[in-house]
């Protein structure tokens, strides 16, 4: 009775002792390891949390960019910005570039991949051409491929012979802005494609031509599901660089929203607002609610791979 009662006492007693030791490791650990990552949370507060709370704050005023004193409004910009047909437009750009630019990036880039990494020579020359154009800044792509879509001058209506007016007219400005984003994009997807045939095991293609399967039944049955992560990486992050679309449309079309407004998008909307229109706390609010779009695009994803890897266990 008395060993029993001794060990029913010094077991607690034990583990109350090794609770306070982890808790104590914990407490040196985070107090070493907080000087590592000190500096990258100064900047991220400094430059993402402080500006996000920043604009939140402008979205309720009415601040212009004159720099005067900003009075409370409450919700009325997002009240108007509900009834924005303008924006609503804009985004609706933005979206139609987005569904346009997504299937044909991720078709092409993994098609180029396959191409690179089967082709037998000069394997570092084809690689080098696919990926080159994504080094270029965005101002030298667009400026070049103005001057190919030029109707008078461009290469483009001179090769094919054609006499297409690329940037002058509603119905092929936006197609023009998505033939270039694909000229300029394509390499970095390539490069995620490539990089994820490269490790795909050699002897499962060896083993399936043993069983006979030719080569349409080992890019269906190996390639594309072994790559079917990589495919959802390159979708989910072209989808959030197309929806921010700005660059390219406006140095194409010369700093205005082309034709009929078929090239503005909704960054390019919000800036007009900002700084053009100086409604710095309208242009506030348009960025909150871009930001909200933005981030539930990548929570889907996020969760669309959950679901995935929950479904191949």
């Amino acid at each position: 009775m008395t060993t029993t009662s001794a060990g029913s006492v010094i077991a607690p007693a034990r583990a109350r002792t090794a609770a306070d030791s982890a808790t104590v490791r914990r407490k040196q650990g985070f107090q070493h390891g907080g000087w590592f990552v000190a500096p990258f949370l100064s900047l991220f507060v400094l430059f993402v949390i402080w500006p996000l709370l920043r604009g939140v704050y402008l979205s309720l005023t009415d601040a212009n960019i004159s720099g005067d004193s900003p009075n409370f409004i409450g919700l009325d910009n997002y009240r108007e910005a509900l009834h924005d047909s303008m924006m609503w437009d804009s985004l609706g750009r933005s979206a139609y570039f987005t569904l346009l630019v997504v299937p044909c990036i991720t078709v092409l880039a993994f098609l180029l991949a396959m191409l690179a990494h089967h082709i037998e020579r000069a394997k570092w020359l084809w690689r080098l051409c696919f990926f080159m154009p994504f080094l270029l800044p965005s101002t030298v792509a667009g400026n070049l491929w103005q001057w190919l879509f030029n109707p008078g001058t461009g290469m483009i209506n001179h090769v094919f012979g054609l006499d297409t007016p690329w940037l002058t007219d509603q119905a092929y400005a936006m197609l023009a802005v998505v033939i270039e984003t694909l000229w300029w994009t394509v390499g970095f997807s390539f490069l995620l494609y490539l990089a994820a045939l490269q490790g795909i095991p050699g002897h499962l293609y060896e083993a399936a031509k043993l069983d006979g399967a030719n080569a349409w039944h080992r890019m269906v049955h190996i390639t594309l599901p072994l790559l079917r992560n990589i495919t959802g990486l390159v979708i989910a992050l072209q989808i959030l660089a197309s929806l921010q679309l700005f660059d390219q449309a406006v140095v194409m079309q010369d700093f205005g929203p082309g034709p009929e407004n078929s090239t503005r998008s909704f960054v390019q909307y919000t800036l007009e607002q900002g700084f053009t229109s100086y409604r710095v706390g309208y242009a506030s609010t348009m960025s909150i609610i871009f930001f909200v779009i933005i981030a539930a695009v990548a929570l889907g994803r996020m969760w669309l791979l959950r679901k995935s890897e929950e479904g191949a266990r």
